[in-house]
């Protein structure tokens, strides 16, 4: 493999707001509201179109949701081991 594969296999893939709301489940409105609050930084920039790599989408969900919150209930607060 070249170097400039190598290179390529690095960098992490980038995605618009609005892929990067539907793979967290939540609205472009939610993505562009964590950019201003400052939960969640653009990668890179297409033009005028934000980026975002999908692990850093996903901390940024995980951190709105809260510790206390599990994924299949939402809205409904949980304890480990009370259930």
């Amino acid at each position: 493999m070249s170097r400039a594969a190598d290179r390529a296999d690095e960098r992490p893939t980038l995605i618009p707001g609005a892929l990067a709301a539907q793979e967290a489940g939540v609205a472009p409105a939610t993505i562009r509201k964590w950019v201003q609050l400052g939960r969640l930084k653009p990668a890179g920039r297409a033009g005028r179109a934000q980026l975002f790599r999908l692990e850093d989408v996903f901390a940024a969900e995980r951190a709105a949701r809260g510790p206390n919150r599990d994924p299949r209930r939402p809205g409904e607060p949980w304890a480990a081991g009370t259930r």
